[in-house]
C-alpha cells in the first residue's frame, strides 16, 4: 500500500520542528512511512518494488536528517540570538561510527522508525547494518572526540568539531593466515546521506615558497610569505544530535582539491596522467588517515594534513567571528579553541600568522589573543606520540610558521632565563626546538606555550605530565596544567548498545536514569538481591549468545556462553600488553595439559584491534595470538576449557556488540604509559569487571567501584621506573618463574609455529632480554590474579561486583568531563 500525504500537511511538518512529538504514535509512524516512500522515488529514483536495502537505508537516513536539520537551525539561531561563546574542537580523528541508530536514539524516534520500516516490509536490523562505520580515527583519541561532540550537543554548548574528511579512514584489517593485512576502507563508496557539502565554504591553503622582509623607517619590519603551492579546502558538515534532540551541533570536515582539476595543455600533449598530477597531490591530503611515516614522503604528507585542516579551520573560525562580532580582539571572549592532542599544534603559529599577516594585528596582541583562545589536551607521554618535526622540513613547507615559532621561542626562552638563571639544562628542556640529534620542532611544547590551559586525561596522567615530560614547563608556567579525566557517552555505550540492560536499569532506578546517570547508585541496594541478580545475568547471557553466534558464523569457533568471556579490545601496541595476555594464555594452556582433571574455569579469550601498518612487532603479536589460538582451539585435550578468538577489523560497531557481552575487561598496560583509556569505562559500565594495572583511569575506576570489585596487579608507575633503571634483562625474573620459563621455551621450540620455528624468536628474545614493557616482570602477578578471577567467577559474588561496577560508573560520563572543560577551561555556560 502506498501512503499518501497532502503537500500542505508535508510542508507544515517540514516547517514545524516540534510537529512529530505532538502526534500520536500511529500518526508519527504513518508520517515516517510516507516520507521514506517519497525518498525512495525522489532520491533513489526508483519504483518502490525495485528498491534494494541500500536504497531503503538512504531513504530512512534522509527522512531522519530532514527532521534533524530544523532542530539544527533552531540551535544555531538561538546561539546567535544570545551571542553565546562557541567551542571549536580540533581533532585529526573523529571515530563517530554509525549515525542512524545514534541519531534515532537521541531524537527519541527509535521505536516509531523501527515500526515504520518493518511495516514497509524491511528488516530494521538488516537496514541498520548497511551503514558503514565512519572510521575516521584509530582508537581512543578519535572515539573520545566523538563522545565529546555528542556531550557538547547534549549539554547545549554551541560547538563545532573540525577534522579531515578522509576518503579512506583507518585501513580495513583482514587477518590472513594469522597475519594482519591492510586494505583501503571505503566508507564513502556509496555516498554519505548525513553530510552536507558546503561548496561555498572554500579556503586556500598554501605551502612552500619563501619570505620577504619589508623594512619600514621607524616601524617594525614586516614579513610577507610568498608560497609556491596553493590547494583548496572544501567543507562538509554533519549534524551531531544531542540527547532528546534539544540541541544540534556540526562536525565540519575538510576535503582537499587542487585549484585547477587538470593541466589542459599537458593533457592535450598526450601526458594524460601527468595532467592530473596536481589534483592527485592535493587530494592525497584527504585520501588516507595516518599515511605511513616510514618514508620522507609519508612524513611530509602527515605534516601537510595537519596544517591543511588547522589552516582551513582557523580561517573558518575567524570568518565566523568577524561576521558575528567584527572585532578580532574580542575573539577569546567569543571563541574557545581546543586542540585534541599534538596533531593540531600548528594552530598556534597559524592563528598568529592570520592575525598578523592578514588582519594586521601587532605581535603582542596577536600572541595574547592566541594564548587566551587556545587550550591543549595532551593524551600521551610516549615520545613517539609527542610529535617533533625536522626544522628542514618546516623550513621547506611552512617557512612563515617556522619564523613565528622561532620568535615565540626567543620570547619564551627569555622568560625561562629569568626563571631558571644559569641552568642551561632547564632552558634547553623547555625550548620549542630540540637541538639534540638534529634540530626538530617540539609540537607538544609549542601547544603548551601557545595555550592558556593544558590538561591531562586522568589524575595519574596529569600528575605525570607535571613530573616528567612537561616538568620544566610546568615549573615555568605553574598554573597551566589541569586534569580532566576522560568520559564516555552513556547514550551510545549503554542505552544504544545494551538496550535490555538499559530497560532493567530504568525498572530498577526509574526512567529518569536516562537523564540522570547518578541514579545508577540505586542499584547498590539490589546488588545482592537474588531476583535482580538473575535478571542481570540473563541479560549478560543474551548478549554473550549474540556474540557467540557471530564468532561461530564468522570463524567456526564454538564459544560457550556459559564460559568467562575475557576481552581485550584496543589498538595493538606493546605498551598495551596484548603480549602479556597471550603469554598467560600459553601458561594456562600448559597448566591445563599438565592437570586435565583440575577445576578449571572455562574461558573464551577475545582480542580485537589494529596494529599500525608499519609497526612490525605489533603485527607479529597479532600473528602470535592467532597462531596460539589455532593450536589451542584444535587441541581435543583442552575440550572447551579454553578458546582464543581474534576478531578482525575492530571498529565502533564491533565494540557495540563485544562490550555488552564481556565478563572480564583487560586493561593491563605498563603502569605509567596509558594516559586514561575509555574502553575500561565502556566495559565496566556494561558490567565487565576490570583486571588491570594502576595506570590511567584504572586508578579512578578502582576508587569509584571499590578495590574489592576490580582486580589490580603489577608494578606501579614508580616501580616501573626503578625496574627499568636496573636494565631490561629479565633473566632473573624468568629464572624464578617456572611457568614463564615454560612459555618462552615453548615459543623458542616452535610449538606454535611448527612451519617456521624461528617466527616468534623476536618475541622470546624481548621477553628474555628487552623487557621494556615489563611483560616478564609482571607475568607472575598477572597469572596469580587471573586465578583469583577463576575462584570468583560464576558466583553471586561475581554478579554482585558486576552490578556494583554498573552502579558506580556515573562519574565517568563524558557529560561530566565536558562540564569540567566548560567551567574550568572554556568559560561557557552549560544547560
Amino acid at each position: 500500500m502506498v501512503l499518501e500525504i497532502s503537500p500542505k500537511r508535508l510542508r507544515r511538518l517540514q516547517e514545524d520542528a516540534s510537529a512529530w512529538p505532538e502526534l500520536e504514535n500511529d500518526d508519527i509512524v504513518a508520517e515516517i512511512k510516507s516520507a521514506i516512500l517519497s525518498k525512495i522515488v525522489l532520491v533513489a529514483g526508483k519504483d518502490v518494488k525495485h528498491a534494494n536495502i541500500h536504497d531503503w537505508y538512504i531513504a530512512a537516513a534522509l527522512t531522519l536528517r530532514d527532521r534533524i536539520v530544523y532542530q539544527w537551525f533552531k540551535s544555531d539561531q538561538a546561539t546567535q540570538n544570545h551571542g553565546a561563546k562557541r567551542v571549536y574542537y580540533l581533532s585529526l580523528e573523529f571515530l563517530i561510527g554509525r549515525l542512524l541508530t545514534d541519531a534515532l536514539t537521541n531524537m527519541s524516534l527509535m521505536g516509531p522508525f523501527r515500526t515504520a520500516i518493518e511495516d514497509l516490509g524491511i528488516d530494521f536490523d538488516e537496514l541498520r547494518d548497511v551503514e558503514p562505520d565512519a572510521a575516521l580515527g584509530n582508537g581512543g583519541l578519535g572515539r573520545l572526540a566523538a563522545c565529546f561532540m555528542e556531550s557538547m550537543a547534549s549539554l547545549a554548548i554551541p560547538a563545532r568539531g573540525y577534522g579531515i574528511r578522509y576518503e579512506h579512514g583507518l585501513f580495513r584489517q583482514i587477518v590472513s593466515d594469522g597475519w594482519q593485512e591492510e586494505f583501503p576502507e571505503q566508507w564513502l563508496l556509496s555516498g554519505n546521506p548525513w553530510e552536507f557539502e558546503r561548496g561555498d565554504v572554500v579556503f586556500d591553503i598554501q605551502f612552500g615558497g619563501h619570505l620577504d622582509r619589508i623594512e619600514k623607517h621607524g616601524q617594525e619590519s614586516q614579513t610577507r610569505w610568498i608560497p609556491d603551492e596553493t590547494i583548496q579546502a572544501i567543507a562538509y558538515d554533519t549534524p551531531i544530535v544531542g540527547w532528546r534532540g534539544r540541541h544540534v551541533n556540526a562536525l565540519r570536515l575538510w576535503s582537499a582539491r587542487a585549484v585547477d582539476p587538470m593541466r589542459l595543455d599537458t593533457f592535450n600533449s598526450g601526458d594524460h596522467l601527468g595532467a592530473m598530477s596536481e589534483m592527485a597531490r592535493a587530494q592525497a591530503i584527504s585520501k588516507f588517515l595516518y599515511p605511513s611515516d616510514e618514508t620522507p614522503a609519508g612524513r611530509e604528507l602527515r605534516l601537510r594534513q595537519e596544517y591543511f585542516f588547522v589552516s582551513a579551520s582557523l580561517q573558518d573560525i575567524l570568518n565566523r567571528h568577524l561576521y558575528t562580532d567584527g572585532d578580532l580582539r574580542s575573539l577569546p571572549s567569543h571563541a574557545s579553541i581546543q586542540l585534541n592532542d599534538t596533531h593540531p599544534s600548528l594552530a598556534v603559529p597559524e592563528l598568529m600568522r592570520l592575525l598578523m599577516d592578514k588582519y594586521h594585528i601587532g605581535w603582542d596582541d596577536a600572541l595574547d589573543i592566541t594564548t587566551k583562545t587556545i587550550s591543549y589536551t595532551n593524551h600521551t607521554l610516549l615520545p613517539e606520540a609527542l610529535e617533533t618535526w625536522p626544522v628542514e622540513l618546516f623550513e621547506r613547507m611552512l617557512p612563515r610558521h617556522l619564523d613565528i615559532i622561532y620568535r615565540i621561542n626567543v620570547n619564551h626562552l627569555a622568560t625561562a632565563e629569568k626563571h631558571f638563571g644559569a641552568d642551561t639544562r632547564s632552558q634547553a628542556s623547555v625550548s620549542l626546538i630540540d637541538e639534540t640529534g638534529g634540530r626538530r620542532v617540539r609540537m607538544g611544547h609549542l601547544a603548551f606555550v601557545g595555550s592558556h590551559r593544558i590538561n591531562g586525561v586522568s589524575a595519574m596522567h596529569s600528575e605525570l605530565m607535571r613530573e616528567t615530560v612537561f616538568a620544566d614547563l610546568n615549573n615555568l608556567y605553574p598554573d597551566r596544567i589541569t586534569n580532566k579525566t576522560n568520559g564516555i557517552t552513556f547514550r551510545r555505550w549503554l542505552h544504544q548498545c545494551n538496550p535490555e540492560l538499559t530497560s532493567l536499569l530504568q525498572e530498577a532506578c526509574g526512567a529518569a536514569v536516562l537523564d540522570e546517570p547518578e541514579r545508577l547508585r540505586m542499584l547498590e541496594r539490589l546488588s545482592d538481591d537474588p531476583a535482580f541478580q538473575q535478571k542481570f545475568r540473563a541479560i549478560k547471557r543474551t548478549n554473550k549468545i549474540a556474540l557467540a553466534q557471530i564468532i561461530a558464523r564468522q570463524f567456526g569457533i564454538v564459544a560457550d556462553p556459559s564460559a568467562l568471556f575475557d576481552v581485550q579490545i584496543k589498538r595493538i601496541h606493546e605498551y598495551k600488553r596484548q603480549l602479556l595476555n597471550a603469554v598467560e594464555i600459553v601458561a594456562l594452556y600448559q597448566a591445563i595439559l599438565a592437570d586435565p582433571q583440575g577445576n578449571w574455569t572455562p574461558r573464551v579469550k577475545i582480542f580485537a584491534g589494529k596494529a599500525a601498518a608499519s609497526y612490525r612487532q605489533a603485527k607479529l603479536i597479532i600473528k602470535f595470538i592467532n597462531d596460539i589460538g589455532n593450536v589451542i582451539n584444535n587441541d581435543p585435550r583442552i575440550r572447551d576449557l579454553l578458546k582464543v578468538v581474534f576478531i578482525p577489523n575492530y571498529n565502533v560497531s564491533a565494540a557495540e556488540v563485544i562490550v555488552p557481552a564481556s565478563d572480564l575487561s583487560e586493561q593491563i598496560s605498563t603502569a605509567g604509559m596509558e594516559a586514561s583509556g575509555t574502553g575500561n569505562m565502556k566495559l565496566a559500565l556494561n558490567g565487565a569487571i576490570t583486571i588491570g594495572t594502576l595506570d590511567g583511569a584504572n586508578i579512578e575506576i578502582a576508587e569509584h567501584v571499590g578495590e574489592e570489585n576490580i582486580y589490580i596487579f603489577g608494578l606501579k608507575a614508580d616501580e616501573v621506573v626503578r625496574r627499568r633503571a636496573m636494565g631490561l634483562d629479565a633473566t632473573d625474573v624468568i629464572a624464578s618463574s617456572p611457568k614463564l620459563a615454560g612459555v618462552i621455551e615453548a615459543i623458542e621450540r616452535g610449538v606454535f609455529s611448527p612451519d617456521d620455528v624461528s617466527r616468534f624468536v623476536p618475541i622470546a628474545h624481548a621477553l628474555r632480554f628487552l623487557d621494556y614493557y615489563l611483560v616478564s616482570a609482571d607475568f607472575d602477578d598477572y597469572y596469580r590474579t587471573q586465578r583469583a578471577v577463576d575462584t570468583k567467577w560464576d558466583s553471586p559474588e561475581w554478579t554482585h561486583s558486576s552490578i556494583l561496577n554498573v552502579a558506580r560508573m556515573a562519574w565517568f560520563s563524558s557529560d561530566r568531563t565536558i562540564r569540567e572543560y566548560a567551567e574550568d577551561i572554556w568559560n561557557v555556560p552549560v544547560a
